[in-house]
């Protein structure tokens, strides 16, 4: 996957207005919990060239920039979780998954539907 790191909050503007042109995904990372780790692995091992042309993936560390995923709640509507998954479309979260609740399949639905 070709990630872009997401490190501030500003750059939750950028991904709204990227999410105009394609849906965003967003995956909140805790680099200490293996279900994060194990989540992060199923997506990235099913992951495409062709899904990186299709969306823009982006990688929070939750412990780094706790701020950002705070930001992330508020701007959302969402409850933090960690790990999370989000699909942001036209500026709005359209899905949001935890845990092993995060699925390629279920992902990619929510990233095409």
């Amino acid at each position: 996957m070709d990630w872009t790191l997401l490190s501030t909050v500003e750059q939750l503007d950028a991904v709204d207005e990227a999410s105009k042109h394609k849906p965003i995904l967003l995956f909140k990372h805790s680099t200490t919990c293996s279900i994060s780790r194990t989540a992060l692995d199923r997506l990235q091992r099913s992951w495409s060239d062709a899904d990186d042309a299709a969306h823009e993936p982006y990688l929070l560390d939750l412990h780094r920039y706790r701020s950002v995923s705070n930001a992330i709640a508020g701007r959302y509507g969402i409850a933090h979780e960690s790990p999370q998954v989000l699909v942001i479309k036209n500026g709005r979260c359209v899905h949001d998954a935890s845990h092993f609740g995060i699925t390629y399949a279920g992902t990619k639905q929510a990233l095409e539907g």
